[in-house]
């Protein structure tokens, strides 16, 4: 259905034309679009049943000239900002259609702070090689990015996430449209310590053991899930369930909700 669905947004651009908020019958054909994006079970969950956020990625996706479910697969709302995932940069660079031959250029030893990242690519209108931003671990620690646990647990992740973020900005700003990464956007936020983390966690009556939050259901330490930090997930169940839950359980509680019972 969500490729279908494609089909019919690309009609419907190539049928309107022009600038479609001026224009109340394209406006109203992407709004049917949308409607019937926000219908669909494929598209991710954060857009089902919400077709003005679905008609934001469908005039996102037309600027860009890439498909609406790759917008809506690939932006998040990161601390009340839209924020493109990581590994959407690349693929933005090889769409934007200025460049052959992209590829991530790994530098230096496992491990160490000269551990380094950048990509690098040929210009396809002049033929001549570009190279982005070296990122490496030595540059991540002076920019205090590794205090976002991702930088130690997934560093070779991380650092071509941010060569292709680089690389994106200095050479074709505009597939970005202006917006930056997720990787980007968690960096560059304010990080508390862990003693005040601790203490802003036993305050709001919070479990903690060594440092982690606790599940309230099953005890155990409640993990990252995605593009979610562990305390991102207890806040989830709170507002879901009005209970800091793991994912599991999390999961418990709503099978339990669809069948019309609770769980304790």
């Amino acid at each position: 259905m969500t490729e279908e669905l494609t089909v019919q947004n690309a009609q419907a651009m190539a049928t309107i034309g022009g600038n479609p908020w001026s224009d109340p019958k394209a406006f109203a054909q992407i709004a049917k679009v949308a409607d019937a994006f926000s219908k669909s079970s494929l598209v991710p969950q954060n857009y089902q049943g919400k077709p003005q956020d679905c008609m934001i990625a469908i005039e996102m996706a037309n600027r860009m000239n890439i498909s609406p479910v790759f917008v809506m697969q690939n932006l998040y709302i990161v601390k009340g900002k839209p924020s493109w995932a990581g590994q959407a940069c690349m693929a933005m660079i090889n769409a934007c259609g200025k460049f052959k031959d992209v590829k991530h250029v790994y530098t230096g030893t496992k491990g160490t702070d000269s551990r380094g990242c950048y990509v690098t690519a040929t210009r396809i209108s002049d033929g001549e090689r570009v190279d982005g931003t070296e990122v490496t671990m030595a540059l991540v620690k002076a920019e205090g990015w590794i205090s976002n646990s991702k930088w130690k647990n997934m560093p070779e992740q991380m650092l071509g996430y941010r060569a292709a973020s680089f690389f994106a900005r200095m050479y074709c700003p505009e597939a970005l449209m202006g917006l930056q990464t997720y990787e980007e956007v968690e960096d560059a936020s304010p990080r508390k310590s862990n003693a005040n983390a601790l203490s802003d966690a036993l305050k709001a009556d919070a479990v903690v053991i060594d440092g982690e939050l606790i599940c309230e259901m099953c005890g155990k330490p409640i993990a990252a899930f995605g593009q979610f930090s562990a305390e991102q997930v207890a806040q989830l169940g709170v507002e879901r369930y009005g209970k800091r839950v793991c994912v599991d359980c999390g999961a418990k509680l709503k099978a339990a909700q669809t069948e019309g019972g609770t769980e304790e």
